[in-house]
């Protein structure tokens, strides 16, 4: 009889602590294989100050810890860190519009769901806040990861003064690395020719006094190997917006399916009172020079001229794809031309501002 009362007050107290271990699990589940299962947005403006902030929500299953860090180069970016989870099947990348973020990707790393906030500008730490919340059963609200982003500061209010001295301008050579650009009947290819130009447009510039400051300097991709088109564009806008320069100009060579085609044409997209003052002044030294087919100063929605946060213009030198201006593009004395009528075209474009002020 003792043997049977020993027996039952050994299993009671085995059942009381397996009890006690499924309550305490069913309180705080274990951070291992927790999924982030639903991903909601919103955008959100103060009336008053006109600020703005996406805010971005996603559910996980149990409770998290979140951080973020802010990544410069090649180009910027919140990363955030939801710990010991994984993103679950119906989670997909996002895109937005740009204006204060560009798309949200999610990813494994080890452990955790790294979630890549690609921003059309750096943001300071005062400028985002990633935090956690709580589930409420009785609201019917699971655990969250909250990601606040503000909108980058509007763009700056541009006086500008004659001359090429003290200003800091954006040169960039389009295309290069991986990417040749168009290639023209005779095999020459239009990355080399715009880097070769930019380089003389940097030493014209640099002898007038100005600040110049190159997305490349050699044959290579700007964001990096195995960039997507988006991300190597970005990281070139990316230089002229985080150094905060007066202009930022991109250079290439035009192509055409009919080998006819030719001229000289300067792209801008009007985001700024001076977009299009600084493409015609570029697009009427460029004819000057060259004494090409004028094919005028054109609006266009590309995405170096839209992204960047000042005056933009990109200038296609001449038609690669043309025989004989293909033969002018590889000559050192027309790229020094053209080097000069840029040269010429930002001169005239700064004297022509500062009548404006």
């Amino acid at each position: 009889m003792r043997k049977i009362v020993l027996l039952l007050m050994l299993t009671l107290l085995v059942t009381s602590w397996t009890g006690l271990y499924a309550a305490s699990a069913a309180i705080a589940p274990r951070q291992d294989g927790l999924e982030l299962n639903k991903v909601r947005w919103a955008n959100h403006t103060e009336a008053i100050t006109g600020a703005a902030t996406l805010r971005l929500v996603m559910d996980v299953s149990g409770p998290v810890k979140a951080s973020g860090v802010v990544i410069d180069a090649p180009t910027p970016r919140l990363v955030v860190t939801v710990k010991g989870t994984t993103p679950g099947t119906d989670i997909t990348d996002l895109s937005f519009d740009g204006k204060i973020v560009e798309k949200v990707s999610f990813d494994v790393s080890g452990k955790d769901t790294t979630v890549t906030f690609d921003l059309p500008l750096k943001v300071e730490t005062g400028d985002y806040k990633v935090f956690t919340l709580p589930s409420d059963p009785k609201a019917n609200r699971p655990y969250r990861v909250v990601v606040d982003i503000n909108k980058p500061l509007g763009l700056p209010d541009f006086s500008f003064t004659a001359g090429l001295k003290d200003k800091v301008i954006v040169i960039d050579p389009g295309h290069g690395g991986s990417d040749p650009g168009a290639i023209g009947p005779a095999r020459y290819q239009e990355k080399t020719v715009t880097l070769a130009v930019a380089k003389n447009v940097q030493d014209l510039l640099e002898e007038a006094g100005a600040k110049v400051i190159m997305t490349r300097q050699d044959d290579r991709d700007v964001f990096g190997p195995g960039a997507t088109d988006v991300e190597e564009l970005n990281a070139r806008s990316s230089v002229g917006n985080n150094r905060k320069a007066d202009i930022f100009l991109s250079i290439h060579a035009d192509s055409f399916t009919n080998p006819a085609a030719g001229g000289t044409t300067t792209y801008y997209y009007q985001k700024t009172l001076y977009d299009s003052m600084l493409a015609q002044a570029l697009q009427t030294s460029l004819i000057e020079a060259g004494d090409l087919q004028d094919r005028g100063a054109r609006t266009a929605n590309f995405y170096v001229i839209k992204r960047t946060q000042m005056p933009a213009a990109l200038v296609e030198l001449a038609f690669i794809s043309n025989p004989k201006e293909e033969k002018l593009l590889s000559s050192p004395g027309f790229q020094q031309k053209m080097s000069l009528g840029i040269v010429r075209g930002l001169e005239r474009f700064f004297d022509q501002a500062a009548k404006l002020n």
